[in-house]
């Protein structure tokens, strides 16, 4: 099987990026979970934490399904949509459009550079719910909204919501940033356990200056990640319930690999974000694939010219950050 593919990023969460609408793939669920964790694996010529598959929609201008580097499907991807949108809106000769997702049809648009010559995108972020259910978590209350979890921690107060992915989020201070207490927590709510039988993504949250955060997640399906697109709209949105940020403000959203904008918007109680950052790709490649045998090889690759000018503002995130002590 011979596809071509691109490879791009959103704040350093790298994906690898398939066209099933100008090009005849046709792939079983089961063929696209085997893609994902042969093309996605990190020891191979490619890599990525997950594959997009871009395809038709009878009713917007798009479709994406997100396979993680396990295989399991994300209802949802925050930075992965950015990079759904540049393509669908390129493609299509659009500066707008609507992206049907698992969960909900979404907004898209190209934005003003985040950085300068950073191509940027904003997608949003919904639906949000704050029921327990939904995430699922087990535990005997309808929402858990900076509560303790004594299973998890006797010291740390958590709230969990789903946007549509499921996220445990917990606002900290920078020597429990530093510490192994979030890798002890993901593993244990990653692996079986009864308080989170499908798993869950687990953020810390710092607060820095007014309108600035810093987020790091454990991304269910993947592990530590450069950035989760989802992680960092819950985040925001908790940081804005907690008073430590306000909605309808843009928030600066810091991260290992960069920054984005959230800015929260309420309406009768419902909440929606919009996420705002680059959406850069790294290369175009053609491989050959042979799921039977679980190989594939590289026939070429031709690389963009566009990471050098996110590293920058790569540096930019980073030396805040040290500023910062993180």
């Amino acid at each position: 099987m011979q596809i071509d593919l691109i490879k791009g990023h959103g704040s350093g969460n790298d994906f690898l990026l398939i066209d099933e609408i100008t090009n005849a793939y046709s792939f079983s669920e089961g063929e696209r979970a085997a893609l994902a964790t042969l093309l996605c694996d990190r020891n191979s010529d490619l890599g990525a934490d997950g594959i997009l598959f871009i395809m038709k929609s009878d009713h917007a201008d798009g479709r994406m399904r997100v396979f993680n580097a396990d295989g399991s499907e994300a209802s949802m991807c925050g930075n992965g949509l950015r990079l759904v949108a540049r393509y669908a809106c390129e493609m299509q000769g659009l500066t707008e459009a609507i992206i049907e997702t698992m969960k909900a049809d979404l907004k898209v648009s190209k934005q003003q550079d985040i950085y300068p010559k950073v191509t940027t995108y904003q997608v949003e972020i919904s639906p949000v719910s704050f029921l327990l259910s939904d995430l699922p978590l087990n535990i005997d209350e309808p929402n858990l909204l900076n509560e303790k979890i004594p299973e998890l921690s006797q010291d740390l107060t958590f709230s969990a919501l789903a946007v549509p992915n499921p996220h445990l989020i917990s606002i900290v201070d920078l020597e429990q940033m530093k510490s192994v207490i979030q890798r002890q927590i993901s593993e244990k709510v990653n692996n079986p356990n009864e308080l989170f039988p499908d798993g869950v993504n687990v953020s810390f949250v710092k607060s820095l200056d007014a309108g600035s955060i810093y987020v790091n997640t454990f991304e269910r399906g993947v592990g530590f990640t450069n950035a989760c697109g989802t992680a960092m709209s819950a985040s925001t949105l908790v940081t804005c319930l907690q008073g430590l940020n306000s909605v309808e403000e843009v928030i600066n959203v810091y991260n290992n690999g960069g920054r984005v904008q959230c800015v929260v918007h309420e309406n009768d109680e419902n909440y929606s974000i919009d996420l705002i950052g680059n959406a850069t790709y790294l290369y175009q490649a053609q491989v050959d694939v042979d799921l039977e045998r679980d190989t594939f090889s590289v026939n070429s690759k031709e690389e963009f010219p566009e990471q050098s000018t996110y590293e920058k503002l790569q540096a930019d995130a980073q030396g805040y950050l040290q500023k910062a002590g993180l």
